[in-house]
């Protein structure tokens, strides 16, 4: 899961020259084969493209079918299935079991995925319920879609470490049950502030393009987060955090604003951009995220809070 050349998948492997695969060591999968791949809470068609022996393990760069090659990872044989009809069953049975929007998984919904077969199953069966579902939440957005904006998508690239990050951060709410204790100190507020006094500094001057995307970036998080980037665990908690008086950018810090890079494609399709100022927004964003990097330690928590520990302190409960 990677966004650049510095973070080549395999990058950080060690050089496997001389190092031979013991006997008893296996290659489950040849190099063009299509496979069935585990990434966070899904299973996904996918093809191996190079197969190496690398720190006494074999190891798989995979390319996820029907997604950008920037998604494109190396992994171990713990995260492959042969692409049976036996693991394709499963795979539609873990799909059904997540009962979540299959485009919000692990940080990958910034790339819009062809249906698999096993997708569009469930798709028939839930189709009545995500149209009007689709529907309410764009009017909740003000948004309504221009379709040639739509095929000019921001393409935006997340940092290797934050897609770790993400991935993380639904590990914790979906599988640990755990929550982002509010209020978060940075505040999205106080990480916005911050950048503009680097950029600031760095530039020389403050700079209005700069500022006038932060202050879109702002606007866009605080009408999306109660729409599109909270968890289902996570909603008694916002309405018990945000009253009306308060802006969510006051009471959310980097876990939530990162959530936003993850659907921002989807939510500036529907706005009507010149290819020009697209190009130029999308390289202030990667500067952003580059910086939610470089401060990685700072701005994002460890590790969340127990669920029922926070629903105690009046903070929010299971939902």
């Amino acid at each position: 899961m990677v966004s650049s050349s510095k973070d080549e998948p395999g990058g950080d492997l060690e050089n496997s020259s001389g190092n031979a695969p013991e006997s008893n060591s296996e290659c489950l999968f040849a190099a063009g084969e299509k496979v069935l791949a585990y990434h966070g809470p899904r299973i996904y068609e996918a093809k191996v493209k190079k197969v190496e022996f690398r720190k006494n393990e074999w190891k798989y760069h995979v390319h996820y079918l029907g997604w950008n090659k920037n998604w494109d990872e190396w992994v171990g044989m713990d995260r492959l299935m042969k692409h049976i009809e036996e693991n394709v069953l499963k795979q539609q049975a873990l799909d059904k079991k997540a009962g979540v929007d299959k485009n919000a998984k692990s940080g990958r919904s910034s790339q819009v995925k062809p249906k698999s077969s096993s997708d569009s199953k469930l798709d028939n069966e839930e189709t009545k319920n995500n149209v009007a579902k689709g529907k309410k939440r764009k009017a909740d957005l003000g948004i309504e879609k221009n379709n040639s904006a739509a095929e000019k998508l921001l393409k935006i690239q997340i940092p290797s470490t934050l897609k770790k990050q993400l991935v993380d951060d639904w590990e914790f709410i979906t599988r640990q049950n755990k929550l982002v204790k509010l209020p978060r100190s940075p505040n999205v507020e106080d990480i916005i502030a911050k950048y503009l006094d680097y950029r600031s500094k760095k530039d020389g001057t403050k700079t209005d393009a700069v500022g006038e995307i932060l202050k879109g970036l702002r606007c866009y998080f605080n009408k999306a987060l109660p729409v599109v980037l909270l968890y289902k665990k996570e909603r008694e908690q916002y309405n018990e955090s945000v009253s009306d008086n308060v802006t969510p950018s006051y009471i959310y810090g980097a876990e939530h604003l990162l959530r936003l890079f993850v659907k921002l494609p989807e939510l500036l399709a529907y706005v009507k951009i010149d290819e020009e100022t697209l190009i130029r927004m999308q390289q202030k964003l990667h500067e952003f995220l580059k910086f939610l990097q470089k401060n990685e330690s700072t701005f994002f928590l460890a590790t969340y809070d127990d669920h029922k520990v926070i629903g105690g302190s009046g903070k929010g409960k299971d939902s």
